[in-house]
């Protein structure tokens, strides 16, 4: 249930709403290919990463991230992202580096941050991931968002 003003929303109207939300910025990409920016965080308790997955767009595992808002700095950006998907307050992000790409007619460029976590509780956003979940590197799943061993590679350099 997600909190509006005064409202509570349930999850499964919540979640229609993100997905509606999803395709009709997809249009809105294929016709502008506007370059976007936005943040990929890299969170590890010690050889594992925490990957999410979520309930509108690509449904593989992906590193939890969100999208830059104007003006705002990078590292804030990840901040806010994994205190909104996540519950969790981070203010130790070690820049790794940026990754360029074409996603969803739109140009990504992903500012990748990495941070060692530790064992902490997570409250996540279920209007937003359906899931959260620790691998450990060596075995991580088979269906990986597109960027997600690339953005793993630099946090491990």
């Amino acid at each position: 249930m997600r909190t509006l003003g005064a409202v509570r929303v349930p999850v499964p109207l919540c979640r229609a709403a993100y997905r509606g939300a999803y395709a009709a910025l997809r249009t809105y990409w294929f016709l502008r290919r506007p370059d976007i920016q936005g943040v990929k965080c890299v969170l590890t308790d010690g050889d594992r990463v925490l990957l999410v997955r979520h309930t509108y767009g690509h449904r593989a595992w992906d590193l939890p991230g969100g999208a830059v808002r104007r003006g705002e700095p990078p590292a804030a950006t990840a901040r806010r992202e994994m205190h909104e998907e996540l519950g969790v307050q981070i203010d130790d992000w070690r820049p790794i580096g940026e990754i360029r790409g074409h996603i969803d007619h739109r140009n990504d460029t992903m500012h990748c941050f990495h941070t060692e976590l530790g064992p902490q509780p997570l409250t996540l956003d279920l209007c937003e991931l359906d899931t959260a979940q620790w691998f450990p590197r060596s075995q991580l799943p088979r269906d990986l968002g597109r960027f997600v061993i690339e953005i793993l590679d630099l946090a491990a350099a």
